[in-house]
């Protein structure tokens, strides 16, 4: 059973998810703070550049299967063109209501 994105507890996570799934970059980008940063797989990459390639070029996809700390945590079946799906964990900072990093990686 998976978590709709418009049901996610935290509302800053909720936008960005649901921004995510509607290949809406102008919302993504709005729900993060200006100078937010991410991870993939423990390793720090450039915001822009992986977003570009790994969800918007690729219509990547988040079907959420839980939610924890009060919705800052997720694990996640992701999907992509490049990648096909796979089980993912997302961690989320939240600062002014906006997502300012974001750490993601294999469940």
């Amino acid at each position: 059973m998976t978590l709709p994105a418009n049901r996610l507890s935290h509302p800053a996570v909720r936008a960005l998810v649901t921004a995510l799934n509607h290949h809406d970059e102008q919302a993504f980008y709005d729900a993060l703070t200006p100078d937010a940063t991410m991870s993939d797989d423990g390793s720090d990459r450039d915001l822009r550049a992986w977003c570009g390639r790994e969800i918007f070029a690729t219509r990547g996809h988040l079907e959420v299967r839980s939610e924890a700390d009060d919705g800052l945590s997720l694990v996640a079946d992701y999907r992509n063109d490049t990648w096909g799906e796979m089980r993912t964990q997302w961690r989320f900072t939240v600062q002014d209501g906006k997502v300012s990093r974001f750490e993601t990686g294999q469940a």
